[in-house]
């Protein structure tokens, strides 16, 4: 049983403008690496727990199993066993039988071998002498799959270490809604506002927009990445990437016709786990046709941002995505939806209300309909902040950047504030005076 040192509490990031990251609980566990886990169980709701937690999205690396028989089960396994990376031990049992079985088990115990126990009994006597004893962990029953998760993450994430950057995936509900668009510039708020480092990864190989969007048009690009994910290293990456501007880099898609392009969701996933190592943010841009890459990928994200357009069929595809997103990310929040191209002069639509009832999903921000600027960006190779800095549809990407961060935009608050109307008023009191 290796020992380990609880971490202390962590400062978050404070922004120029005195907002800070909200922590949100699914943030809390991080994706666990490639690592055995077998645990022993006395109740049979801490073995649900395990379960459920095994079939999280964070521990799809990790190879975990769940044995009922408590401590005395693992002791009696491990005697002709070589002991996994971690060992969950639910025990029953009181404090001193408690710790005669764990002095048991630590002879069959290989080094390196971490080990939490779930117990009966909120003692700091008790919890102190299992450190003694290399315990990696103590929690008291009765424990759930996030508490669980959030435990085994902090075994395997340095808490001293930047932590791994968070993937937003973002699809349309149906091609040429403008999901690509909308990718790109809140990357590039995040990027500009925020004062973050963001990258890119354009995962639309064959008819990507990244490079037109940033006029940009790089030699190497995802592709070289995907193809031979495993050279892939932090050296490799920096050669790889395209730099736009200081906090902003893309992973180009070639948008080439004359080669195959035969991904694999395991060469994705760790394409994708190299670039999150590197920056706080990336922003995947998903085409819109589905494939088990692609599928995987938006399973895997921290958060999904799903755009579609007031219409029929897109309100039917982004429920088919919705409802697959339900039913297999239990533990994270809910995708979020926006309405692009909205409100288009003498086109019939579906309303914004109807849209939130029949998916039973709020629409986080609705893109009104405009052309002109929009297109006029995308020929100069701009992002609309660039392009036109009074464009309405700034302020919904800033509030995108915002919410996708877990940032406070105090500056936006100080405006909205009742005090900041009378203010002049105010200080012309305090001039009189």
């Amino acid at each position: 049983m290796s020992k380990h040192a609880p971490a202390g509490p962590s400062e978050d990031p404070i922004l120029e403008d005195g907002g800070s990251p909200e922590l949100h609980p699914a943030d809390r566990a991080r994706p666990i690496p490639r690592i055995s886990i077998q645990a022993f169980c006395d109740d049979p709701k801490v073995a649900d727990a395990l379960q459920y937690a095994a079939n999280d999205r964070r521990l799809s690396k990790a190879h975990v199993s769940v044995h009922m028989g408590g401590i005395g089960a693992a002791v009696a396994h491990y005697l002709d066993s070589p002991t996994p990376n971690l060992i969950i031990l639910d025990s029953a049992l009181n404090a001193s039988q408690l710790l005669a079985e764990l002095d048991r088990l630590a002879e069959s115990c290989d080094p390196g071998t971490k080990v939490i126990v779930v117990g009966r009994h909120n003692d700091v006597l008790l919890y102190r002498e299992l450190l003694k004893r290399g315990v990696a962990e103590y929690l008291v029953a009765p424990v759930d799959p996030m508490g669980l998760m959030e435990s085994i993450s902090n075994l395997y994430n340095n808490p001293e270490t930047d932590p791994v950057g968070h993937v937003f995936a973002f699809i349309g509900a149906k091609g040429g809604v403008g999901s690509s668009t909308i990718c790109h510039n809140v990357a590039w708020t995040m990027s500009e506002v925020l004062k973050s480092d963001v990258t890119i990864a354009d995962l639309d190989l064959a008819f990507g927009t990244t490079g037109l969007d940033f006029n940009q048009d790089p030699v190497q690009g995802i592709a070289e990445a995907l193809a031979t994910p495993e050279r892939l290293d932090d050296q490799l990456l920096d050669r790889l990437l395209t730099k736009c501007s200081q906090h902003l880099s893309i992973f180009a898609a070639p948008v080439v016709l004359d080669r195959d392009y035969d991904i694999s969701p395991e060469a994705c996933a760790i394409v994708i786990d190299v670039a999150r190592q590197n920056v706080p943010f990336v922003a995947v841009d998903l085409p819109h046709g589905w494939s088990p890459w692609s599928k995987r990928v938006l399973l895997q994200a921290d958060q999904v941002v799903i755009t579609a357009v007031p219409d029929l069929a897109n309100l039917r595809n982004a429920k088919n995505i919705i409802d697959l997103l339900k039913a297999s990310r239990k533990n994270d929040e809910k995708p979020h939806l926006i309405l692009n191209m909205a409100n288009v002069p003498k086109r019939q639509e579906i309303s914004v209300k109807e849209f939130e009832q029949a998916l039973g999903l709020k629409v986080i921000s609705v893109i009104d309909y405009d052309s002109e600027t929009f297109s006029q960006a995308a020929n100069n190779g701009q992002m609309i902040g660039e392009f036109n800095s009074k464009a309405k549809s700034i302020e919904k990407f800033h509030e995108l950047a915002f919410r996708l961060t877990r940032r406070k935009d105090t500056k936006a608050e100080k405006q909205s504030s009742p005090l900041s109307a009378i203010a002049p008023i105010l200080e012309k009191l305090k001039l009189k005076r």
